[in-house]
């Protein structure tokens, strides 16, 4: 059996560059913290992954007896670094697919250098699993319904795929799977074409897959998943001040406006690759729910709010490459060089500034 060629170019070498400084970035953080004993607790889980993910770290800090050292508090967050390193490859995989090497090295530039996403990564918590598997499942969902296009033997492996990117997203949390599973109907419908039909025969495969994995990982109980459905859910821009208003995002914003601009003015931005993102936005950023929970020591229930709009950053970043990258191929290239290389360049040095 041939094995297939791993060919490590300038491409993977730059985006394994740009992880070893989030990984940097993430480490300098972790070593910054007070290792208390507060910090080894189990994260509050909207879904069972987070707990999952928490255990082996756990039991190995039970096993050597050093809970609340400094080492402990790192090996806790560790997975999650793993995780939130593992996102940023998917990111700069699918927007060097979708957009080239430029458009890729934007994308994962502005996500390794994000405050918000290092300090996503260092915390336990399910939102950057969610995450994770949010986008996992929509752009999953998207290859399906391109190798639909092709023989039937290419759709096997990728529907395994979507129902393990489904299963493991609803085991993050439960809304997450179901956004997904919406926009992976929709976005399917809208590429299948002729074979809208199997394309629905498809995901119901991978919609009933997925249910049996979150029913496995809650440990055959249905009261576990009526407890990981959300409360209510409302419209608002509330918990994005937090982003904007943060000053080491400034040339983030600067792009999301320029970003704006050209797609609007540029007919060439206006097309699937740079609009399934925008659409991924422009549903998520707007939402928040509250997720019932039990109170402390038991007594009474608590609710907590959540902002999706975690959830749509990886978007937000594909789009700003696919964008930019868009905007490198005009007669102004020169211009948007400088500009792109003058934000990634401010957007780092703020970022490691407040990490």
């Amino acid at each position: 059996m041939n094995l297939p060629r791993i060919h490590i170019g300038r491409p993977q070498r730059l985006a394994a560059l740009l992880l070893l400084a989030f990984i940097a970035e993430c480490l300098w953080s972790l070593a910054r913290l007070p290792p208390t004993h507060a910090a080894l607790a189990a994260p509050h889980s909207d879904g069972v992954f987070a707990d999952l993910v928490v255990t082996l770290p756990l039991a190995l800090l039970h096993l050597v007896h050093c809970d609340g050292s400094r080492a402990a508090l790192v090996l806790l967050r560790l997975p999650f670094v793993f995780f939130a390193v593992w996102m940023g490859g998917g990111l700069w995989w699918v927007s060097r697919r979708l957009f080239g090497n430029e458009g890729g090295f934007i994308a994962l530039a502005l996500y390794c250098f994000c405050p918000t996403v290092v300090r996503l990564a260092i915390t336990p918590n399910d939102d950057l699993l969610a995450m994770w598997g949010l986008y996992g499942v929509v752009y999953t969902a998207i290859g399906v319904a391109h190798a639909m296009q092709g023989p039937r033997r290419k759709w096997r492996p990728r529907i395994l795929l979507l129902t393990l990117a489904l299963g493991l997203t609803a085991a993050a949390h439960l809304l997450a799977a179901i956004v997904g599973l919406i926009a992976a109907l929709c976005f399917m419908l809208y590429l299948a074409e002729r074979r809208r039909s199997t394309a629905l025969q498809i995901l119901s495969i991978a919609t009933i897959g997925a249910f049996a994995i979150l029913f496995t990982l809650e440990g055959f109980h249905p009261s576990a998943l009526r407890a990981a459905l959300p409360g209510p859910i409302s419209l608002s821009l509330a918990s994005l001040r937090s982003f904007v208003s943060e000053r080491s995002n400034l040339p983030i914003l600067v792009a999301t406006g320029v970003a704006a601009i050209l797609y609007i003015a540029l007919r060439r931005s206006r097309y699937f690759g740079n609009t399934a993102p925008l659409l991924m936005i422009l549903t998520l950023a707007p939402f928040v729910y509250l997720q019932p929970v039990v109170a402390q020591q038991g007594v009474g229930v608590a609710s907590i709010a959540g902002a999706p709009w975690i959830w749509a950053l990886p978007f937000f970043f594909t789009l700003l490459g696919g964008v930019f990258a868009d905007a490198l191929e005009t007669r102004a290239r020169k211009l948007f060089f400088a500009l792109t290389a003058a934000i990634l360049a401010a957007q780092a040095i703020l970022c490691l500034a407040a990490v």
